[in-house]
């Protein structure tokens, strides 16, 4: 079919574990899409990490109806994963725009994704907690709220992997008693077949449990905490504490504090609605900031990118909505 070269942007969700990609026309129509493998600069270098993502832009581009080369789109809006500093922003804006594939370009932290495909305007605060914890602000006039979320350097706490070391550490002294009794010295290494910690501390430091899945004890965590665990339920109480923490600082950032305002909760940890954890969050998001209202986030992040790409044309309600309706948001 013939694609309408005119004015088609391109939305880019760039995640650690998996990229997506569409093309659309300015009026919110989705004309290609493509997914493939994550995105991790730091890993591979930023050109390497780029090639990736072109691969994956030509076969939208193939499914839009397009031939050859992708064409000089109208804007490009990636939200990429490790895009934590400005400095990796400008980096990544660099190399895109050095492909040629428009010659307007915005990088974004993949965090901005979530959050505008949470919301009918770019006005409000998003916190995701998948395998990190990361947490953004925005308001229509452009104003922006963000934190490194490098990790522990940055002052970070929580996220399905900061979760499951978390409970590792008690549950070692859970059972070799330097700390409280926990039943997670049992159940972290039950669900690994094993029979003591030691057992699972041993296979985890020889790699006979690869290191990638320790993130499968962030659900043992939980059903732990909802069993009335003591210890894994203060760990339940802290991530919430972050969470609020996060939200309430980047709602004061931007003014927000006084006022009604979204507060979208998205990523695996949160977006699973664990009752202990988000009974917790609204307990001490309604101390802190009374106003903000909170809610969940599950459309897929390429949308959030989709409607930054709209806005940045001026493309107005009925796009969004066009948008919105093929995603299923």
């Amino acid at each position: 079919m013939g694609v309408n070269l005119n004015g088609v942007l391109l939305a880019i969700d760039a995640g650690n574990s998996k990229t997506d990609v569409a093309v659309l026309a300015q009026d919110g129509t989705v004309l290609g899409a493509a997914r493939g493998g994550g995105f991790q600069p730091p890993v591979v270098g930023v050109e390497t990490a780029v090639d990736t993502v072109a691969e994956i832009v030509g076969r939208a581009w193939a499914e839009a109806g397009g031939a050859g080369l992708p064409p000089t789109f109208a804007h490009v809006a990636a939200c990429l994963a490790n895009a934590d500093l400005p400095v990796e922003e400008t980096a990544l804006q660099a190399e895109l725009l050095r492909r040629g594939w428009s010659r307007s370009a915005r990088v974004h932290n993949d965090t901005f994704a979530i959050l505008r495909a949470g919301l009918d305007e770019p006005r409000g605060v998003a916190v995701v907690c998948g395998a990190g914890i990361n947490c953004v602000g925005m308001t229509p006039d452009g104003r922006t709220a963000r934190f490194p979320a490098i990790g522990k350097i940055s002052g970070d706490w929580g996220g399905g992997s900061g979760m499951a070391e978390e409970a590792l550490w008690f549950a070692a002294r859970a059972e070799d008693g330097r700390g409280e009794p926990s039943e997670l010295a049992r159940a972290l290494p039950a669900h690994f077949g094993l029979e003591t910690m030691y057992a699972l501390i041993e296979a985890l430091h020889l790699g006979l449990v690869p290191f990638e899945r320790r993130h499968e004890l962030t659900p043992v965590l939980f059903r732990v905490s909802a069993d009335g665990d003591p210890v894994a339920l203060s760990l339940v109480h802290r991530l919430a504490e972050e969470v609020v923490a996060l939200s309430a600082v980047a709602l004061g950032r931007l003014g927000l504090l006084e006022e009604e305002a979204p507060v979208m909760l998205g990523g695996s940890v949160l977006a699973a609605r664990h009752p202990q954890l988000e009974e917790r969050i609204r307990e001490l998001l309604a101390e802190r900031a009374p106003k903000a209202v909170i809610g969940f986030v599950t459309a897929p992040p390429v949308l959030g990118a989709g409607l930054l790409a709209l806005d940045e044309v001026a493309a107005g309600p009925e796009a969004a909505a066009r948008l919105r309706e093929h995603y299923g948001a």
